[in-house]
């Protein structure tokens, strides 16, 4: 029997976060910067046939931010191509299925044809290991793709002292993700994801809008701005993480505008925005959110 064959219907294929992608220009000093923000930033090595190298923060809960970079241009890489055009920040994010075929077989047959895959990809460590995995990708920036590993996971998501951080953070609570559609969007994650995980959707008072979903422990926001009268909506934006969304949704050309756009962290102490001086075009929250940041977008107002 396959593995699809072992799971009950309705049941999800999918298991928690896998990573999330921050593509910057030199990977030594933002592995630093990340340094005195307090994580612990592990090397990764580089990628076979390809021009880039990377480092990991991982957390307890099993999911890491990889920094990535590149030693010369690749413009068949999407990422590279995002860098170059809209400087440094979120490019992607992961989600870890129990496997990558399964998965994908299962996305496509609810809809989801842009999902293409099994692909290989693999890494060689600073002590010279090789790792490997496969992932399966949408043709949209909106859906996260797909990863698992084909060595031992271990091998690729180092434990231990790795995962502790001086700032406390113990792993990402919240992803967010921005959508120039959300109503489309929502459709595409709902082929991906199946029956086995519910997706809420809503409305807020500034004029943005919501689908959400949860897998283990973090909580995944698509957020646009209301289709009726976006940029109305935008001139009452007052966070921070609303101003990156106006600016990602209205400001960049349309093709370049759904993405991860920010995240928060669980650790200790109310939530609050990381030096942005530092964290090279990524949004980061650290914190416990109070009562009244319950609702999305999730963020504090400074």
């Amino acid at each position: 029997m396959n593995a699809a064959e072992h799971t009950p219907p309705g049941a999800s294929l999918l298991r928690q976060l896998d990573h999330v992608v921050l593509a910057v220009h030199d990977l030594t000093r933002a592995s630093e910067d990340f340094r005195n923000l307090g994580f612990s930033v592990t090397p990764g090595g580089r990628h076979p046939g390809r021009t880039s190298h990377n480092a990991l923060v991982v957390f307890a809960d099993g999911a890491y931010l990889e920094l990535i970079a590149w030693s010369a241009p690749a413009p068949e890489e999407r990422w590279w191509r995002s860098l170059q055009a809209h400087g440094e920040g979120w490019v992607d994010h992961a989600l870890l299925p129990s496997a990558v075929g399964p998965a994908l077989t299962a996305a496509q047959a609810r809809g989801l044809g842009g999902l293409r895959g099994p692909l290989p990809g693999g890494r060689t460590r600073p002590d010279g290991t090789r790792i490997e995995w496969e992932t399966a990708r949408h043709d949209t920036a909106d859906v996260p793709f797909l990863c698992a590993d084909l060595t031992p996971r271990s091998l690729r998501v180092p434990s231990g002292c790795a995962r502790q951080h001086a700032n406390g953070a113990t792993g990402i609570a919240v992803m967010a993700v921005a959508a120039q559609d959300v109503a489309m969007s929502s459709h595409r994650w709902a082929a991906l994801l199946g029956p086995g995980i519910p997706l809420n959707a809503w409305s807020s008072a500034v004029g943005l809008r919501h689908c959400g979903y949860t897998l283990g422990s973090t909580q995944f926001e698509l957020v646009g701005l209301e289709a009726s009268s976006p940029r109305a909506a935008s001139a009452r934006i007052k966070s921070s993480f609303q101003e990156q969304l106006r600016q990602r949704l209205l400001d960049r050309d349309a093709s370049q505008g759904d993405g991860p756009i920010a995240l928060r962290l669980h650790g200790p102490g109310p939530q609050r925005i990381l030096d942005p001086s530092r964290c090279h075009g990524a949004l980061i929250c650290l914190g416990t959110a109070s009562d009244e940041q319950h609702d999305p977008p999730f963020f504090p107002v400074p």
